[in-house]
């Protein structure tokens, strides 16, 4: 006998009669995988972000607009050197008309707008939108974020502080002005070209990473460091009027520039630009110049730390 045949039925449950709460139910294929490469750990993230950072100083990785600025800027660094090489050897000249390590303080401007511009970039945005935390959801600590930036901004301006003293060293060199000379000199000014750039990343990303409003960021920046060294400048030129050499000295210990100016002429025997090239008036000043320079570059990294240990918790 053929076997019994079966009508169909349809099941509450089935796909042609749904329970009202049966699309809660739903789990959604979608592909997930977990991830089973290498874990790269802390020293890449904090490489990533000291690379990132150092980009975005000259506005690489960002749109034409950001890149203006920096370019702009490097140009005017590199723009006197050129000029200087350019006459040394088409006057025969036996000596460059500007030390090494004088050519940073004639540029100091140029390196202040450079800092004002770029150190708020650096760190603004994260805290203006709150993604600082993020960093810090990573296996990263406020350490790396705090090294990674404050490296990130010293390269930056030693890049933007060493290319010109490249250019006048090698237009020195192709003017047969003497490689011995060229070459202590050269040394020294890349010396002094990296201390002046762990001060005024220090400080630049200091004043920051008080405000996550940019604006505020640039003025304080070009107000801490190019109104004191005029406010400096004009007290050192009234004591130099007064015959009050030793205290002309000793005023220089209250501006960043001023500072390096005088730890750089007691240090590596520079010549200072202030009113009669009068630096620190003695060892103990000279002593005092390089100590407070050391100081503010270690506090300003301590005051980083500090900031952000309370910034990562919001």
């Amino acid at each position: 006998m053929p076997p019994e045949t079966q009508t169909p039925t349809t099941s509450p449950m089935s796909p042609t009669n749904p329970s009202p709460m049966a699309h809660e139910d739903v789990i959604h294929n979608i592909g997930y995988r977990h991830y089973g490469g290498p874990r790269l750990g802390r020293g890449y993230a904090r490489l990533s972000l000291f690379s990132q950072s150092l980009r975005g100083a000259f506005g690489l990785g960002w749109s034409a607009k950001s890149k203006v600025l920096p370019m702009l800027l490097v140009a005017a660094m590199c723009a006197p050197a050129l000029i200087i090489v350019a006459v040394a050897i088409s006057t025969k000249m036996t000596k460059l008309p500007l030390q090494y390590m004088q050519y940073t303080i004639y540029l100091q401007m140029v390196i202040g707008l450079f800092v004002a511009a770029q150190a708020p970039q650096s760190v603004s945005r994260d805290l203006r939108f709150k993604t600082t935390p993020l960093y810090f959801s990573r296996p990263i600590e406020r350490i790396d974020y705090v090294t990674a930036k404050f490296a990130a901004m010293t390269a930056a301006l030693f890049i933007l502080t060493a290319v010109p003293l490249v250019i006048l060293y090698v237009g020195a060199l192709l003017g047969k002005l003497g490689f011995t000379s060229q070459t202590a000199g050269f040394g020294k000014g890349i010396v002094a070209a990296l201390l002046l750039s762990l001060l005024l990343a220090g400080i630049g990303m200091v004043i920051a990473a008080i405000t996550p409003r940019r604006g505020f960021g640039v003025a304080a920046i070009i107000a801490v460091i190019a109104i004191s060294y005029g406010a400096v400048s004009a007290i050192q030129g009234v004591a130099y009027s007064q015959g009050n050499f030793e205290a002309e000295g000793w005023f220089g210990l209250f501006s960043p520039i001023s500072l390096l100016d005088g730890a750089q002429a007691w240090w590596l025997g520079a010549t200072v630009s202030t009113p009669g090239n009068y630096g620190p008036p003695d060892a103990m000043a000279g002593i005092a110049y390089l100590l407070v320079l050391i100081a503010v570059i270690v506090g300003c990294f301590g005051l980083l730390m500090r900031r952000y240990r309370k910034v990562g918790l919001s």
